[in-house]
């Protein structure tokens, strides 16, 4: 970029940040209407690039329908109530918690978290991806497909307030959360002060239900470990 270049760049920011429309930068730029676009854009994308990924707009947050079943919701009844399959039994143990966010114009940056909410925490992490603002009304039906019901919308506190308050479960359990979860929690951010609490567990205890990529035995000794005999409940294929 040339000086030429980077001045009519500051020149086009400080105009916006004024709340001048395109064409009046063109204008009193004495630009192209499309060259003062690409600068409009390019200033745009600059000032995007300061701001946190955990502070850019949320264009929508989802969780799966039966996330709540089983938890300790008498904190967050509010959440549970919202949750149309949250009573049913079939339906607990896991929260998939999809998270879009505004990068630029045209992109979005698409962070999804995988949580066993009775016993391991994050289990797995997608992204953080970057994709076109369009592509999400694909890929949400998408990420969701393995479930029998449509994602439910949900703030991007009570996804906050899942994530971490699982990750912590967890770790009390002694669990650490899945590769990657450090660069995608940067997008999510920290709950407030002040959210409701949920009690994480089946009914109160810690239960396990083995999955193929599982190390079985070692869970359950770490269980013993940390919650001791008859304190936590599991289900093996060993």
């Amino acid at each position: 970029m040339t000086m030429r270049d980077e001045e009519l760049l500051a020149r086009v920011r400080e105009m916006r940040e004024r709340g001048s429309a395109p064409k009046q930068i063109a204008k009193a730029l004495g630009l192209r209407p499309a060259q003062a676009a690409v600068l409009v854009r390019q200033a745009a994308e600059a000032a995007q690039a300061h701001i946190a990924p955990d502070e850019r707009l949320v264009v929508g947050c989802w969780v799966n329908a039966g996330w709540s079943a089983g938890l300790g919701m008498a904190g967050a009844t509010d959440w549970a109530a919202a949750d149309p399959l949250g009573q049913d039994p079939d339906t607990g143990g896991f929260a998939q918690v999809l998270l879009a966010r505004q990068e630029r114009a045209s992109k979005v940056t698409v962070t999804g978290f995988l949580v066993d909410v009775y016993c391991l925490g994050v289990k797995n992490v997608t992204g953080p991806e970057m994709m076109g603002s369009g592509s999400l009304t694909t890929y949400v039906p998408t990420y969701y497909s393995a479930f029998g019901h449509p994602p439910l919308s949900i703030g991007v506190e009570q996804a906050q307030r899942i994530v971490h308050g699982t990750v912590a479960y967890a770790r009390s359990l002694g669990f650490e959360p899945a590769a990657g979860f450090a660069d995608a929690a940067v997008h999510l951010g920290t709950p407030p002060e002040g959210l409701p609490a949920i009690g994480f567990g089946r009914d109160g205890k810690p239960f396990y239900f083995s999955g193929p990529y599982d190390d079985p035995r070692k869970v359950i000794q770490t269980l013993e470990r940390t919650c001791g005999p008859d304190n936590y409940h599991y289900f093996t294929h060993l």
